[in-house]
């Protein structure tokens, strides 16, 4: 890095061994050294420190040339919400941390943060929030093109995020694959399908969402969704907050030539929720038997924000009772039921709905009232 000034304001030491995928170590942190001082990339500049930090051009993007624990020497050029690999002489094994995760970022990374990103974000209120990335693939090499979304307990953090690492495949190259195990296969997500990877490392939740099919470019990429989706699966909390989104390269062999050639992330203002949280619940009978019935409850977000948790009852008309049930824990008592969230699906946003089900003992019921009630 060139400038003194972006010397002393921009090196942060790493813990990319210890973070895997597209391995920049992000916090949110509020009032923290912002880039307004720094000089315009517009013409390109070339950076080959391990930890060196740079803006990416329009005071909202940084880019990082993020060399993890490995002396092999790496290069990136970055220009205005670009960067290319210019060299890479990376040669580590498939399997554990990448040997360097060059990226373009907005929001915050570790101490830095760029102006105006819109982050950070709590996941229960958060925004719209969809990206275009445009990139020219190396012609070899074992690497993955990916975002990495990261998410804390608290909007400023000192240190390493404590949530949750959330990683979006969109190419894996030679033998590159996501870390931990496949607990998901072709789920369909903002018009792709993704196979679903988790593993618990460093003391964070780190999901790796693998297109299935790869690809270069994506427009209009829904990051929400896929944080939807982890929050579902008690991966990241409601409570948490998103602090950055960056887009890159994670690089175990080789990977000069790679190029981001366009980057952006769209935050959609967040506005303040305006009136209580509401839910209401119906029960359709999807099949029955002289003996039972098995039954779907669907919830649906009928208020002006999030439901965060909630709670179903409902007295049966006669003798039925519940004899086992899937996405709610269900008790029963004479012929009154009461339904609770599961750990992963209690988020509901706005006008969206989830269910749960169950299998009845008795005659199926014609009609039944279902109270709602957000926790």
């Amino acid at each position: 890095m060139s400038n003194p000034l972006a010397q002393l304001a921009f090196r942060v030491s790493l813990t990319i061994a210890a973070i895997g995928v597209c391995g920049a170590v992000l916090a949110a942190a509020v009032g923290l050294v912002l880039l307004a001082a720094l000089p315009s990339t517009a013409a390109g500049t070339q950076v080959c420190g391990k930890n060196d930090v740079v803006p990416a051009g329009e005071k909202e993007y940084l880019a990082g040339n993020n060399v993890g624990g490995v002396d092999t020497a790496q290069c990136v050029t970055v220009g205005e919400r670009k960067l290319r690999v210019d060299s890479a002489e990376h040669d580590l094994p498939v399997g554990g941390p990448p040997a360097a995760s060059p990226s373009l970022l907005k929001g915050c990374h570790q101490d830095i943060c760029s102006e105006n990103s819109g982050l950070p974000v709590q996941v229960s209120r958060m925004p719209e929030l969809t990206s275009n990335l445009v990139t020219t693939p190396a012609a070899d090499g074992d690497y993955a093109t990916a975002y990495t979304a990261w998410f804390h307990s608290k909007p400023a953090v000192e240190g390493l995020p404590d949530g949750a690492e959330m990683a979006i495949w969109l190419r894996a190259n030679g033998d590159a694959r996501p870390a931990g195990i496949m607990v998901a296969g072709a789920m369909p997500i903002s018009g792709a399908s993704w196979d679903v990877w988790f593993e618990k490392a460093q003391g964070r939740n780190r999901i790796t969402y693998e297109r299935v099919g790869d690809v270069d470019s994506v427009r209009g990429l829904d990051i929400r969704a896929f944080g939807k989706d982890a929050v579902n699966r008690a991966w990241v909390k409601p409570d948490w907050y998103l602090i950055g989104v960056e887009a890159g390269f994670d690089l175990w062999r080789g990977g000069a030539g790679n190029s981001v050639d366009e980057f952006e992330v769209v935050v959609a203002e967040q506005l303040p929720p305006v009136g209580p949280a509401a839910c209401t619940a119906s029960l359709a009978i999807d099949t029955s038997w002289p003996q039972g019935f098995t039954a779907t409850i669907k919830i649906t977000n009928s208020g002006a924000r999030p439901v965060e948790g909630w709670t179903v009852d409902w007295t049966f008309p006669g003798e039925q009772r519940v004899e086992n049930s899937w996405n709610a824990t269900i008790t029963q008592k004479g012929r009154t039921v009461h339904a609770v969230n599961a750990a992963y699906n209690g988020l509901i946003d706005v006008q969206d709905s989830i269910t749960f089900g169950l299998v009845g003992i008795g005659a199926p019921p014609k009609t039944m009232a279902l109270t709602c009630v957000p926790r």
